[in-house]
This record gives structure tokens, sequence and C-alpha cells, in this order.
């Protein structure tokens, strides 16, 4: 394969893009994907400059979608975060960003249906097996193309998208992998307190104190913290049994952050965001590097995790304000809500995201492999 035809999307706060899975499954079959894929985004180089990933965790991600097969699914969607320093490709997360613009895409290139007044597309994560489902406004069986819907962390404005993470904990069991509240791991020689979860994304959220911190710091002191959060991302990952002794590391899974208790902060651009206007203060790492804002589906394991009496996530979030949970991010704060279950878990996370197309393209592909000096 020489080229591979793709549309380019921005959801939320990250950019995507997307192949239609006629195009991709003969590549699936062969296992060429992962060199096509790091081939079209220009991994290897920490620029991604030979290609159209962005150079960062938030624009180097693709997602193959298909027509679903399953009662009550419209589309699956198969996810990749492409590496930008290494050719690989990881296949173990879901991306509630690029679900967000998945849900627009749908609609634009015929795939399900358009209603006359609100359309919602019911999508698979085939990497987890998470389900979502995207509300979109189709007044008169017009599918909209922009809109003035806007999210912190950026100031492009995009056709307006409630995404709603469904069936988010079936089971107290597998939302809490080792059973317990609260797990301590070690790294660097010291120990800190985490709780693992499993909802929305797996999850390992850290008490910003056991790093000297407070959680609403900004993202250049998060980035002096990143040898060790990356270190108990690799015993968070054996401890809830993503990974075995000996595997290989993963950097996409399990989603890494810190949790504090709400105080006042500055965001990224300059706004100041006062204590009592969030409910907890979170800073996540997104492969190796601070994440801009937080991915939707750590933000719905956030969720999840402040449904669990002593967790490291509930013990500092501001007292009963969940269903309707405020997070605090370096990018300002993104609010969700939660209907909770008969059992007493949460069933449904929904957000209000934004969605645009911004290309469709022929992406020619490299013949060679780059080859880079040792740094």
């Amino acid at each position: 394969m020489t080229s591979l035809w793709g549309t380019w999307m921005r959801g939320g706060t990250s950019k995507c893009w997307l192949f239609n899975a006629v195009d991709v499954d003969p590549l699936l079959r062969t296992n060429e994907l992962d060199s096509v894929l790091s081939s079209a985004f220009g991994s290897g180089d920490p620029l991604q400059l030979d290609g159209v990933g962005g150079g960062t965790s938030t624009t180097s991600k693709a997602a193959i979608v298909r027509r679903s097969r399953l009662e009550g699914i419209d589309v699956d969607y198969l996810f990749a975060q492409v590496a930008i320093g290494s050719r690989t490709v990881e296949w173990g997360s879901n991306c509630g960003n690029c679900a967000t613009a998945i849900g627009l895409y749908a609609l634009q290139t015929g795939l399900v249906a358009v209603d006359s007044d609100v359309t919602v597309v019911r999508m698979r994560n085939q990497n987890t097996g998470a389900q979502l489902a995207a509300t979109i406004k189709t007044p008169g069986g017009i599918i909209p193309a922009d809109g003035d819907a806007a999210v912190p962390g950026t100031n492009a404005l995009g056709v307006p998208v409630a995404l709603t993470f469904t069936e988010v904990a079936r089971t107290r069991d597998a939302m809490l992998p080792t059973g317990s509240a609260v797990e301590t791991l070690e790294a660097g020689g010291h120990r800190y307190r985490a709780t693992l979860v499993e909802a929305g994304a797996p999850a390992a959220f850290f008490a910003a104190e056991d790093f000297g911190l407070t959680g609403s710091e900004n993202n250049d002191e998060l980035a002096d913290r990143l040898p060790v959060l990356i270190e108990l991302r690799h015993q968070a990952a054996l401890v809830m049994g993503l990974t075995k002794p000996g595997d290989p590391v993963q950097h996409a899974v399990p989603k890494v952050g810190i949790v504090g208790t709400p105080r006042g902060y500055t965001t990224t651009d300059g706004t100041f965001v006062a204590g009592e206007d969030y409910d907890v203060a979170v800073r996540m790492v997104s492969m190796l590097a601070p994440h801009p804002t937080i991915g939707l589906t750590s933000a719905v394991a956030v969720v999840a995790a402040a449904t669990v009496p002593d967790s490291v996530v509930a013990c500092r979030v501001r007292p009963r304000s969940v269903p309707a949970l405020r997070v605090g991010t370096a990018a300002g704060v993104i609010t969700t809500s939660v209907s909770m279950s008969a059992d007493g878990l949460p069933a449904d996370v929904a957000l209000h995201r934004a969605a645009r197309r911004i290309a469709r393209a022929e992406l020619f592909l490299a013949t060679r492999a780059p080859m880079y000096a040792a740094s």
C-alpha cells in the first residue's frame, strides 16, 4: 500500500484521523496496519515531521470505523494511539474525544441515518468493549458542519456533541480490579496511595500530597514527576492485571494522574479558577507527557472513583458534588454528570464536547522507514 484515504477530525481537545474499515480491513488481515499508521503519522521522529502526526499524544490518534452488526449499536470503532518517538501503535485503550468526532463522522459519511430533530449515534469501542452514545442536533434532518460549542483547552469552536458513556460499571468487582478502594504502590523507594479503577478506561489515581503537590499545579511542575508517574503506571498495570512481568511496557493504559482538594489556580491560558468553582483537582499524564486537559475516558474514571467511599478521589472531592462532578484540569473545568444504578454504581456518565471535520485527504506513505541518530 502506498496511500490511504482518511478524514481528519477534531473532537474536543484531540485531533484524530478516521478511516473507513473498508479501506483498512486488508491491512488488519496482513498485520500491516501498525507500520502503515506509523508511516502515515511520521512516527519515529519526535516532531512527526514526515507525516500527519502533530508531535503530541493528543494529535497522534486514529480510529477505524465500521457499521456494527450488533443489535443496538450503530458503529464500531477500533482506536489507535500512535506513538511519536517510536514506530509503534498501542491498541489497548479508548478515546472519548475521538468518539465525539466519530459520532459526527458517522453522520457526515452516511454510516448512520439522520433523524429530523436529534440524532443519537450508538457506538462501541472494540478495544475495550465500552459503549457510548453521541447526541447531535439535526434540525430538519440537516447534518451540521460547524457550530459554536467550546470546551476548555482550546479556543476552537465546533458542532455541539453530548457524549454519554453507558454501562460504566456493571459490578463493583469489575470497577475495582483489586477489590480495594486504596492500594499502596512503590517507586523510587517511596510509597504512594492509589485508587485503581476500570471505568471508561483503566486508570490509576494517586494522592497529590504524596508527591509534594496539591493537584492544582501547572503542567510544568507535573512534568518534574513524570519519571515516577511512568514507573507507577507500570506497577499499576501489573497489579490490575493489564500486563504480566516481562511484557512490553505500555504507555497508553492505565491512565495515570494525581488528585487533590479544590483550591484556586491559574489555567494555561491565564484564567483564574477559584476553589469553590470546581469539585476535585486532577492532573493527568498522557503517554509520556502531562495531558493539557484530561481525556474523557479519564474523566469518566474520576467520576467512578469518586463514588467509591474512602478512595483517593472520594476523599478529595468537595462534599455532595456527585452526581454533578466538576473536574479542575490544567486548562479549566470539565463538568460531568452521572446517573447511578440501583446497586449504587455509576451507570451513565455524560459530558458536553465539540467536533469539526477538518479535511478529507489521501495520505501518501513513505516507502522506507526513517533513520534517526540516537540521542
